[in-house]
């Protein structure tokens, strides 16, 4: 079972990660975006770090609304709104379950991943984070380890696509041939469980 000081070590990996990963997800914002994806997302998660440390929700599905505030209001573009929206339709989906099972953790992300398909009107194949985000879901019975491996080769299976939402569609062909931040970034994201499951067992 999976407490809340398991999301809290998830938002805490995600955080370090994105430090770490921050310029790379530059990069590769610079030819089809507007090459602050990496700064954005630094910021955004820098600040959902801080606020742990200082607020301690006691439930699984108040960190991650809590997180996904703080996303909103930090992270500019439109990075925070769907990010945002990811984290706290994952947490209500949750409840107030003090714990939550790894299926449990499954389908509320699905219905984060949903809300992200609505607000930004992307399906997979669109060139966004949802190329990451579906097949990390559709893996994620199968455990941490298939769904960071899914999730990785949905961003790198974005680069021969056309992109169809967001900033990059305005290139239109140009688009072809760069991986798309945003679903590298979601990989990272779900990359982080893995690394949070990782603490939780050398503490066992």
């Amino acid at each position: 079972m999976l407490d809340a000081d398991f999301f809290r070590r998830w938002m805490t990996a995600t955080a370090a990660s994105v430090d770490r990963e921050a310029e790379r997800l530059t990069a590769l914002d610079s030819p089809i975006g507007d090459a602050d994806h990496g700064t954005n997302m630094q910021r955004g998660f820098t600040a959902v770090r801080a606020t742990l440390e200082k607020e301690a929700p006691d439930t699984p599905g108040a960190i991650l609304v809590l997180a996904g505030r703080r996303l909103i209001s930090t992270v500019g573009g439109a990075s925070g709104p769907l990010y945002g929206t990811l984290l706290r339709r994952t947490g209500k989906a949750l409840g107030d379950a003090a714990e939550v099972s790894e299926e449990q953790l499954a389908e509320a992300l699905r219905a984060g991943v949903d809300g992200v398909m609505t607000l930004g009107g992307a399906a997979p194949g669109d060139k966004t984070m949802v190329d990451a985000l579906v097949p990390a879901v559709d893996a994620l019975g199968d455990g941490f380890a298939a769904a960071r491996a899914a999730a990785e080769e949905g961003a790198e299976a974005t680069t021969p696509l056309l992109a169809r939402k967001g900033r990059a569609s305005y290139l239109g062909e140009r688009s072809i041939g760069h991986q798309d931040p945003g679903a590298t970034s979601s990989a990272l994201l779900i990359a982080a469980l893995g690394e949070a499951a990782a603490v939780e067992a050398r503490h066992e």
